[in-house]
């Protein structure tokens, strides 16, 4: 979707209407502060590429979803400067990659940004299986130029915000007219038509947009920016404020803003509750998690509200949630960015248990794309409704009809720490037939939560494996109910907690820690006593048979630093073919000698024999 829903619609000075500056950074950081994306990106183009000028030129073609550009530049970015970029970096680039349909590299970019691996397609995959609708969605309009978005029902009409006014000032963030809105009926094809504009009593020379009724039509919620330009930070912006107006006399009228609407953030995408008892929002009021988070208040029957109540960290994450819509029976319906997704924003649903959101499901392929995707409003009777959709290179309304998932056979839960309890995102969770054949597989993502496809009245197993720590399997059986869903919590157990001998060291380290292995003089063979200290390394690999191990052998500083390298490389060999002989596997197992270069005791050539004893040894890191 077009970033000027993103996160603050920004008002400033009409730069276009006067000649363009000389090129030069000075004058393209200040379109760029100023959010004049499109200016600011053709004069950063006669740049020298320097690492400011491709960051905020990727920048200026991501906030307008022209992620082919964003990519090239990106590209170029972390190629000459990724030692020195901020984390923000990777989330936008692995994003622009998605949008450019690049989901191999922008995994790799995007498991380097959250510290676990990723794969976008395997999780594509797997919710095809688990999503509980498919969905067959066309166009509602002719011409795709014209930026409708934020389709919301009003009678038996509908109301959306366009950019397609020709009587309002150009917006510089995109250079396109700014939003009002307009209503419109729905052909029998799908099609708008009889649009018309909304209330001038609505409409300003500002942005309108996102409008929500009560179920008699009489009042009204919608999103508008402020008149009022405040200095935030280095920057005059004018945040999105929540207005209430009310149909008197065949007319809107009383528009007055929302006391939890204010100069220094946005409040915007309002939806109300077909009761009118409960208001849903955006917003990134001081206490969001992120960029955009969800909030709710309850409308008194006084008309006051109770103060803005966040969503939690169930919904909400540290990048954009948005777009809230709210079904009679409480499932929420939303899109956001930070859940993980097919690029940009993916429309989401969570249903409500006990009053507490459970977690979001993202509802797959067929609605969602490789950009943003929102604005999801439904009509559960008839299972139509509408979402929004920048996918063809500018944001269009989208009408759908959902049809409920004939594969859906479910198995889900989570992946903690047996003593913790902490939660193990980055695991690789696999799911096992009667036969032992693998059924499905996938990496667990933030909430180190995974699902499967599965089939009635079957075995099954699933397994988690994580490196540093204990496999776990649980077996369960499936029963006769094509839509049971198993909830299974998988507790892993690490090596050091499950082995006394098996410590995390302070340099972050997993080893095993056994009694020192001595060898002769200048000599690499195995001795008796050695021999019985590695049968107890064998006995631990033979135990967890996943296990790789690095054996690295040190000696003292008693002779040349070459001959030192030599003579440890000879003995680490030596280890590992003792270990072999023992019928470990050789791909378990690493040899590295380190010489003198690594001493656990720093005392030079005044080393005592004791000294040079403890400096004299084998480790053994665990790898895997």
């Amino acid at each position: 979707m077009k970033n000027l829903q993103l996160y603050i619609f920004i008002l400033f000075l009409g730069l276009s209407s006067f000649a363009q500056p000389k090129p030069s950074l000075k004058n393209a950081n200040h379109l760029f502060v100023n959010r004049s994306y499109v200016d600011a990106a053709k004069m950063y183009e006669t740049l020298k590429p320097s690492q400011e000028v491709l960051q905020n030129l990727g920048d200026c073609y991501y906030y307008n979803s022209q992620m082919d550009f964003a990519v090239k530049n990106y590209g170029q970015l972390f190629f000459s400067f990724k030692d020195s970029l901020k984390s923000e970096s990777y989330f936008k680039y692995a994003n622009a990659l998605k949008g450019a349909n690049d989901y191999e590299k922008a995994d790799v970019i995007m498991s380097e940004y959250l510290k676990y691996q990723v794969n976008t397609k395997k999780f594509i995959e797997n919710l095809d299986n688990i999503v509980p609708y498919d969905y067959e969605i066309q166009l509602m309009a002719k011409s795709i130029s014209n930026g409708d978005f934020g389709m919301s029902f009003f009678g038996d009409k509908v109301v959306f915000a366009s950019l397609r006014s020709t009587d309002k000032p150009i917006f510089n963030w995109n250079q396109k007219p700014y939003l009002d809105l307009y209503e419109a009926t729905i052909s029998k094809d799908g099609l708008l038509e009889n649009i018309k504009p909304f209330s001038d009593k609505i409409n300003t020379k500002t942005h309108e947009s996102d409008a929500t009724f009560s179920a008699d039509g009489k009042t009204m919620y919608f999103s508008r920016t402020n008149s009022k330009r405040v200095k935030i930070g280095e920057e005059k912006v004018a945040t999105v404020k929540i207005f209430k107006a009310e149909f008197v006399n065949n007319e809107w009228t009383n528009v007055i803003e929302m006391p939890f609407s204010n100069d220094m953030y946005s409040t915007e995408h309002p939806f109300l509750t077909k009761d009118g008892k409960k208001l849903y929002f955006a917003s990134d009021m001081p206490g969001t998690l992120g960029s955009m988070d969800l909030y709710s208040v309850d409308i008194n029957s006084d008309g006051t509200y109770t103060t803005p109540k966040n969503l939690g960290d169930v919904i909400n994450t540290i990048h954009r949630e948005q777009f809230p819509f709210l079904t009679e029976d409480g499932t929420l319906y939303f899109a956001s960015d930070g859940h993980e997704g097919l690029g940009g924003l993916d429309i989401f649903m969570s249903k409500m248990y006990n009053d507490v959101f459970v977690k979001p499901l993202n509802l797959g392929k067929t609605i969602n794309s490789n950009l943003d995707d929102f604005g999801y409003v439904l009509d559960e009777k008839a299972n139509k409704g509408y979402l929004s959709s920048n996918r063809k290179g500018s944001d269009n309304l989208y009408s759908f009809i959902r049809k409920e998932n004939e594969r859906r056979f479910l198995v889900e839960g989570d992946v903690k720490d047996k003593t913790t309890k902490d939660l193990l995102p980055g695991t690789t969770v696999t799911l096992y037939d009667e036969d032992n054949k693998l059924v499905g597989q996938m990496v667990v993502g933030s909430k180190a939560e995974y699902f499967f496809n599965t089939r009635p009245n079957k075995k099954y197993r699933v397994e988690a494996i994580r490196d540093f720590y204990i496999p776990s399997n649980v077996e369960f059986t499936t029963n006769d109910e094509g839509k049971a869903r198993f909830t299974i919590e998988l507790q892993v157990e690490s090596y050091d907690d499950a082995e006394d001998i098996v410590v995390t060291k302070n340099d972050g380290y997993v080893y095993i820690e056994l009694e020192n292995i001595y060898f002769d003089l200048n000599k690499w063979n195995i001795k008796e006593q050695a021999s019985k200290i590695l049968d107890v390394l064998v006995g631990l690999l033979n135990k967890y048979p996943l296990m790789e191990v690095q054996i690295g052998a040190h000696t003292d500083s008693r002779a040349s630093e070459m001959y030192n390298l030599i003579l440890s490389n000879n003995r680490a060999a030596s280890t590992l073919e003792y270990l072999v002989n023992k019928g470990i596997d050789r791909k378990r197992l690493r040899s590295k000698g380190y010489g003198e270069s690594v001493p656990l005791v720093k005392c030079g050539d005044k080393c005592t024999e004791a000294e040079h004893s403890i400096n004299r040894r084998c480790e053994f890191r665990v790898l895997k």
